[in-house]
Parts: structure tokens; sequence; C-alpha cells
């Protein structure tokens, strides 16, 4: 891989970084903020779920954007856009100030995400280039955030607003690295399939753009989001819950009748017909869901019920980021000899295995005794996501991979939230039958609950992850993965399906998961790049060169 196309890889994943490190930094450092700007507990909650409204209600059409206005246009705008909500969040001095910039972090990130992802599929041959390109991809992310909760706990000392300042300035960076590095869209022949297709003028694109479906889009995601996010109060006010999830659903309903009838739909309903897009976004929604509720449940565990310092909790959940190592190196070479498929369940099976080991937890467990949890844990996520990335998209035609990528990464946001609202639920249900009044205190969701509150809290990922291992055995079973000879795979699933066309396949973004980013800001190259011999992004001769030069 040349310099060049290394370069554009660091900075893509720098994004996914940012992402990850930024909501782990704001988990740490919310009780200093509330006890700084004298918030209420539901104000303090509300801050951080207004970055799930934002992610999951718009990415669905962040994704399709980047199709329509160009992958370089939305990513860069949207970095932009980041950076300006980010700094407001750090100046704020009212609790609706860090709401306003929350939400607009996560709209941001709904849009930029995909886009990145997008750039990351039509700028490396398909195949183990591009598959090693998205596992790195993947591993950052998890890195990010784990790397974000002991970061988030020294910026917290310093003050709460360098949790909003240090994502600028990172942010900063890579958007100057973007400038330069990522190719801008060309003219191509007639007929010409590969790279990025020529963007028209916004003005023009919009003309045909899908206002209705749009609109229905954005809010039934945002309606499905609020429910979900609201389930964490448990049966307090249940008919306005279940209000709002009904008038989601209908709104969902509206959205295919809208999108059956329009000539230029923002989803074409036939994508779902690709059965590996199906079970990629069910299974990232049932990992991410499983792993994001678990992770809520230890660090309450640890911090609320053993009375660890937040510095003592991220240290001992940096285990859980092994997959930033293990993503670029063992998991390539499983999925070469087993395909997708079986690696996915492997993944799976691993992290059922963790979540049932943790489930006889103890007041006095020793950290050994956590530990094999904790890397089983990590293990299955770099077994898990990576590939689900890759298979996400296989036989999704070019033009479609902004879509396909805003398809997964809104499963995985509706995942996460499903999973942190669910053991928040559970837990304040067991705690208030217990104790009447204890939970959702103002110390938050964890206070004043005991042991057996967070043992039927971890259920709810055991049930997740046994569901995921349900959807990839049926995977494995229909045999679609795509990969080595000793896997039986059948090369890329589903190409050609009925109404995709036959473009390069495509991989998905993951919200959540982590790694750290080596190089950044020291010249320094992603680790595990190399071997294979990249297509460079058709977009630009400047990466044409670059191309050139790996050869």
């Amino acid at each position: 891989m040349g310099a060049r196309a290394r370069a554009l890889l660091l900075v893509l994943c720098g994004t996914v970084f940012l992402e990850g490190a930024d909501i782990a930094m704001l988990a740490v450092a919310i009780p200093s903020i509330r006890s700084d700007l004298g918030l209420s507990t539901g104000t303090s909650a509300w801050v951080i779920s207004a970055y799930v409204l934002g992610y999951a209600g718009f990415t669905l059409l962040g994704g399709r954007a980047a199709d329509l206005l160009g992958r370089r246009r939305m990513f860069l705008t949207w970095l932009g856009v980041f950076i300006a909500f980010s700094g407001l969040g750090g100046f704020a001095t009212e609790g609706w100030m860090l709401l306003v910039a929350r939400f607009m972090t996560g709209v941001s990130a709904a849009f930029m995400t995909p886009a990145a992802m997008s750039i990351i599929t039509t700028s490396y041959a398909e195949g183990p280039e591009r598959d090693r390109a998205l596992l790195i991809f993947a591993g950052t992310s998890a890195g990010g955030f784990s790397l974000g909760l002991v970061v988030g706990g020294l910026l917290t000392a310093l003050g709460w607003q360098w949790v909003f300042f240090a994502p600028v300035l990172a942010a900063a960076v890579i958007l100057a690295g973007a400038l330069r590095l990522i190719p801008k869209a060309k003219a191509k022949a007639p007929g010409a399939t590969a790279g990025e297709a020529p963007q028209a003028p916004a003005v023009s694109v919009l003309k045909g753009f899908d206002l209705p479906g749009s609109a229905a889009a954005a809010g039934a995601m945002l309606l499905l989001a609020l429910g979900i996010v609201r389930l964490e109060h448990g049966l307090d006010d249940w008919p306005f819950t279940v209000a709002v999830l009904s008038a989601g659903l209908l709104l969902v309903a509206a959205f295919v009748g809208i999108e059956r009838r329009a000539a230029q739909p923002l989803v074409r309903l036939g994508i779902f017909r690709t059965g590996s897009v199906v079970r990629a976004g069910l299974g990232s929604l049932l990992y991410l869901g499983a792993f994001m509720g678990f992770q809520l449940v230890l660090t309450l565990y640890l911090q609320d019920l053993r009375g660890w310092s937040s510095w003592q909790a991220a240290v001992a959940m940096i285990v859980l980021g092994c997959d930033v190592f293990l993503s670029p190196t063992l998991t390539p070479r499983l999925v070469r000899r087993y395909g997708n498929t079986r690696v996915i369940l492997g993944g799976f099976v691993l992290a059922l295995l963790a979540y049932l080991m943790f489930l006889p937890v103890g007041m006095d467990w020793p950290y050994l005794l956590m530990f094999p949890t904790l890397l089983l844990a990590g293990i299955g996520f770099a077994l898990t996501l990576g590939p689900q990335m890759i298979a996400a998209t296989d036989g999704v035609a070019e033009h479609e991979q902004g879509l396909a990528s805003g398809l997964l990464q809104t499963a995985t946001q509706f995942g996460a939230a499903i999973g942190i609202s669910a053991v928040t639920a559970v837990m304040g249900l067991v705690s208030a039958n217990s104790h009447p009044g204890a939970a959702h205190t103002a110390a938050g969701p964890g206070a004043g609950t005991d042991l057996s509150a967070f043992r039927w809290a971890l259920v709810v990922p055991v049930v997740m992850a046994a569901l995921g291992v349900i959807v990839a055995a049926v995977g494995v079973r229909g045999g679609t993965g795509r990969g080595g000879s000793g896997g039986g795979a059948t090369g890329a699933a589903g190409a050609g399906t009925a109404e995709a066309g036959t473009g390069s396949g495509a991989s998905l973004p993951v919200a959540g998961g982590g790694g750290s980013l080596p190089g950044v800001g020291g010249g320094g190259s992603l680790p595990g790049v190399g071997g294979g011999q990249p297509t460079a992004p058709s977009e630009s001769e400047d990466v044409r060169a670059a191309a050139s030069e790996a050869r």
C-alpha cells in the first residue's frame, strides 16, 4: 500500500476514532458537568441521549446524501459542523446549550461516518485490501471508545470543558488532512463503474431528491430512538412511551409507501432482498446492544457498587479494546480461511460465553475473575463487527454504498440504544421492587441498586448475544460468507442481486467500538496495513498515482 493510500486510511480512521472517544469522554465527564452547571438528573441523562437521537435519526439520510451529493462534500461539510458544535459544548453555561450541541454533534456523525465508509469502499480494491482497511476501521472505532474512557478521566481532572475542546483540536487536524488527501470526484466515461460517481451540482440533485421520504425516514428514526431511550424509565409515564413508539412505527409504514411510489426513492427497498445486508444489520444491532449494555452494567458495578474511581474503572476496562490489535492481524487470517459468516458466529459464541461467565458476579470478585469475561468480549468484538462491515454490502452496487453504510450505521445505533435502555430499565424495575424509590436517584441509574439488580440486568446482553448466535448460524447454514477456501465461502454474497446491479461491494461503519490510532500527529503508520495490492480511488489522479507507486 502506497504512502498516500495509507495516509488516506489514517484520516478516515481518525474520524471514527474521534467519534468513539467523544462518546466515552462525555460519559466519564457527566458527573462533573452536572455538578458544575447544576443540572438535574433528567437533563444530565438527555445530554447523552441527545447524541443518540441525532445520530440514529439522520444516519439513513446521511448515507444516501453521500451517494447523491458527494462523499467528499458530505464528509468535509459535516466534519466542520462537528467542530463547530463540539466547541459550543465546551462554552456551554446552561443545560439547553449542551443538549443542542450534543444533538447536532450526533447529526454531524450521522452524515460524516457513512461518507467516510463509502470513501473507503470506493478507494480500495474489493477483497483482502478492502477487508484489511475495514477491519482496521472497526478496530479503530472500538479503541477510540476504550481509550476515550481513560483520556476522558484525565481531561475531566483539568476541567470538563476539555472533553469538548480536545475533539475540536483533533478534528481540525483530521480536516486539514482530509482536504489534501480525499480526492475530488471527476467525470467518467459512460459505463464506467469504478470509484465515486461524478457529482452533479447540489441544486440539480436536490430537484429529484426524495424529500417526502427523507422527512418520513428522519421522523420515524427520531421517534423510534426517543421511544427506545425512554424505555430506561421503565413503567414511568409508559403511555407516552407507547405513543411515541407507535407514531414511529406509523411513520415507518408511511415511509415504505412513499418509497414504493417515488421515482427516485431515498431507499431502494430491493436492497433488503440481499440476505447478507439484512443479517449484517441485525447482527450488528444485537452485538452492539449486548456489548454496550454489558459495558454499562460493568461500569455501574465497578463504580456504584464497588466504589472504584472512574479512573480505576476505565483502566480495568481497557482490555475490552484488545480488538484494535486483533482486527487488523488475527481477524483477516480467520476470514480468509473460514469466511465471514463462520468468523461472525465464532465472535457471537465468545460474547455469549463471556456474558454468561459474568452472571454470578459477586460483591467482592477480584479483577482476575472479571478478566476472562473482558478478554472474551473484546475478542468477540474483533471477530464480529469487522466481518459484518465486510459482509453488509457484498453484492451492493457502488452507487448505493453510502445507503448500505447508512443502513448498517442505523442498525448499530439502535442496537446500542436498545441495549443501554434495556439494562437501565431492568435495574430500575428490580431496584424499585426491592427498595422503593431507590432507582434513578440524583446519583444516577445505578444508585441504590443491589447486586441482584445488576445480575438481572446482565440477562439482557446474554439474551441479545444468544439471538445473535442464531442469526449468525443461519448465515453459516446459507453459505453466504465471503472468505478463503477453508470456510467454503461462496464469494461475494448476493453479487448481482435482482436490483442491485453489479457494483463492487461496500462496507459499513460501526458505531461504538475501539482502538488507538497510531500515527496521529506523529507521522506513524497504521498497524497491520500491508499485503495485497490496492486499487486507488478512481476519483483522483493523485490517488491513482499512489496506487501506481504501490504497484
